[in-house]
């Protein structure tokens, strides 16, 4: 059981390939639900897609990460404006838990545990294939988790390239290079 005190801000690594970053969340557990798997309000914090909630289904996640707030950033070198890629749903249990495949990079799964008034949300990222991808992938899902965390408060976020640039950087010190 997690200490809700002591959550880390930071994302860890569980396992050498799996990324665990967790965030506390204004309830109840459905709206939070909402934030995961309605397009419309996934795209303020994550990406934009439709998805059907069944095992098997196929779906597609939509970046528009310079649209998460309204100061736009400078892109870091290699990211385009518009990032998609398609995914499947392996696991469902509303409002629980939502596993699925992501393309190039292992696979995800969002779980959801009533903690007081608030939620406590678990990602799990396996399978990353390297240390240059956990790099991005820490940072990405550190700054979209608190893009989320702004939104579920009502709060503006922060500019949003601005923050991964200076969380790849952290990361890159705190995850240790393999020897």
């Amino acid at each position: 059981m997690t200490d809700l005190a002591t959550i880390e801000t930071y994302g860890v690594l569980t396992e050498p390939a799996t990324l665990t970053i967790q965030r506390l969340l204004p309830g109840p557990i459905e709206r939070v639900w909402a934030y995961l798997t309605d397009g419309n309000l996934r795209r303020k914090w994550l990406a934009a897609g439709d998805m059907e909630l069944k095992v098997g289904a196929p779906f597609e996640f939509v970046w528009r990460n310079g649209e998460l707030n309204d100061e736009p950033t400078e892109r870091p070198p290699g990211f385009s404006e518009e990032h998609r890629m398609k995914s499947r749903i392996t696991e469902v249990d509303p409002p629980r838990k939502l596993s699925f495949t992501w393309q190039g990079s292992g696979d995800v799964t969002f779980e959801l545990a009533p903690a007081g008034k608030r939620v406590l949300l678990t990602v799990i990222h396996r399978r990353l294939p390297d240390r240059s991808m956990l790099l991005k992938v820490a940072a990405g899902w550190h700054m979209h988790l608190d893009v989320l965390v702004a939104r579920a408060e009502d709060k503006r976020p922060a500019p949003f390239w601005e923050g991964w640039k200076r969380l790849h950087a952290e990361y890159d010190q705190r995850i240790p290079a393999k020897g």
